[in-house]
């Protein structure tokens, strides 16, 4: 097979930290070659230097096996390069086709646009992937998982040769995963060469020729996958036997802390919604996309509002209209879309992990610097942040650090109740355990988790009982003991769609 692309001994530093060190990787024709590792091994780094959207301080590249002095976006895209990142970078205020034309479109400024071959070029691409999105809705009507699916149209848009995925599936569901994978064996049989880096080490599994193991920013190893089994892949990743990614608790849980009864929202698709959860008790909210299962998380934080039913914390009806409000009955909410809604990328770490709870740092209206890196270095060191520093943006961290970012600032205020919303997406193996045992320890000192996951292991795990919404309602809730795989699926699909 021809080497597509050639990565020879990069290295990287930011800030004085040491991103990548002697990192060489290769991609063949028709070949997936994985790369993956904890947060903060490298990722991230490797692939923005494929891809043109950084230089590396020493190495070298070639495409098609020409060497490559200076690779920049640009010069990436004529060269066949397609870059599909973790989080979407789309224009919200543009149509989904006028987003896809965007990344063929070439030529001067005064042209004129063929607006009919945009919205037909937009039509196929999305039949290639098996989805019914309408080409004329614009972008920031789409949830997470459409973003990413147009996202990925746009670079098999181009008929790229060589396509980097970085977590493509994060915010897909079973059904779209499928559809992506089998999008991805689709253009490994036609000849291009696929970076496929993912957390879900089945799919990596699944769709993965060679693995390519990062860890501290070194190569440690280059596998075929074949010659790997889950076991052997995360001693590789994190140096370690990692013996369990769900612990255990044990604990009963005590009285009621956030009662839902007869919830409804036309806006939001919600209609009478009623549940409960107790203090050191974790629910997990089980459902498809588009279930409503973050509609109802930003309802009861008051991001939405509701036209029916009630909310109860400790026994007592409360009126939620803001976010300050839901704060102020102890609430605490960490988004699913930590790029947008939990963390603000440009501020420091120690500015993010405390902007929850800025009476404390902020007494008097100006910010007490003293205590505002308190905060931040011991949200570094309970959550094992890892970061060069507590003042560097939280744009140069790793996703799966920017979630622990996300997550310590609410950790901050103690809430008594605490909605999480995807908190492990993205996140590497070695991370989700910490961020598993962190949920556990807050159930453990008696808060109240509602736990939002489309990984149905994890809700499974983590669960004292499992939740299923369907259509904008609870289909069912089942204790511990009776929530399996197959049963919550039962109780999420749609009536069209059961089994007979």
């Amino acid at each position: 097979m021809s080497v597509l692309l050639h990565a020879a001994s990069i290295t990287k530093s930011f800030a004085g930290a040491r991103a990548l060190a002697g990192v060489s990787f290769d991609l063949h024709a028709g070949e997936v070659h994985a790369i993956v590792g904890e947060n903060g091994a490298g990722k991230s780094t490797l692939i923005k230097i494929l891809s043109g959207a950084e230089s590396p301080d020493a190495g070298s590249l070639s495409v098609g096996g020409a060497s490559i002095a200076a690779l920049t976006p640009p010069l990436a895209h004529a060269l066949g390069i397609a870059t599909i990142y973790q989080q979407p970078s789309l224009f919200p205020d543009l149509s989904v086709a006028e987003n896809i034309a965007l990344a063929r479109e070439r030529g001067g400024l005064w042209r004129r646009v063929r607006w009919a071959g945009w919205r037909s070029a937009a039509r196929d691409v999305l039949a290639r992937l098996g989805v019914a999105i309408d080409p004329d809705r614009l972008v920031g009507t789409l949830t997470m998982p459409e973003q990413q699916i147009v996202e990925i149209a746009k670079a098999l848009a181009t008929d790229a040769r060589i396509v980097i995925m970085d977590e493509p599936t994060a915010s897909l569901s079973g059904r779209e995963v499928e559809r992506l994978l089998a999008i991805v064996a689709r253009l490994r049989t036609e000849g291009g060469g696929i970076v496929y880096i993912s957390h879900r080490l089945d799919e990596v599994f699944r769709v993965a020729d060679r693995i390519t193991v990062l860890r501290d920013g070194e190569a440690v190893a280059t596998r075929a996958a074949a010659s790997l089994d889950r076991g052997a892949l995360i001693r590789l990743m994190v140096g370690r036997d990692l013996a369990a990614v769900f612990p255990t608790r044990s604990g009963a849980p005590g009285r009621v802390a956030l009662e839902v009864r007869g919830l409804s929202s036309r806006a939001s698709g919600l209609h009478d919604v009623s549940l409960d959860v107790r203090r050191g008790e974790i629910v997990g909210l089980a459902g498809l996309v588009g279930s409503g299962r973050t509609e109802l998380a930003e309802t009861i934080f008051g991001l939405r509002a509701a036209d029916a039913g009630s909310v109860r914390v400790d026994g007592v009806e409360v009126r939620i209209h803001r976010p300050d409000e839901a704060m102020a009955h102890g609430i605490g909410y960490v988004p699913e879309d930590r790029r947008q809604h939990g963390v603000v990328l440009p501020m420091a770490v120690a500015a993010n992990a405390t902007l929850a709870s800025l009476d404390r740092v902020a007494p008097r209206g100006m910010i007490d610097v003293a205590a505002e890196r308190r905060g931040g270095e011991r949200a570094v060191r309970d959550l094992a942040i890892k970061t060069p520093s507590i003042d560097a943006p939280v744009e140069a961290l790793s996703g799966g650090n920017q979630q622990k970012v996300a997550l310590a600032r609410w950790l901050a205020i103690e809430p008594s109740i605490l909605i999480l919303d995807e908190p492990t997406q993205g996140v590497d193996v070695g991370a989700k355990g910490e961020i598993h045992a962190i949920v556990n320890r807050l159930a453990d000192r008696g808060a109240a988790v509602l736990l939002i996951s489309s990984e149905l292991p994890e809700v499974l795990a983590l669960g004292d009982r499992v939740a299923v919404m369907r259509q904008g309602t609870i289909a069912g809730v089942l204790p511990r003991a009776d929530a399996t795989a197959d049963r919550v699926m039962e109780l999420a699909l749609p009536d069209s769609r059961r089994a007979d």
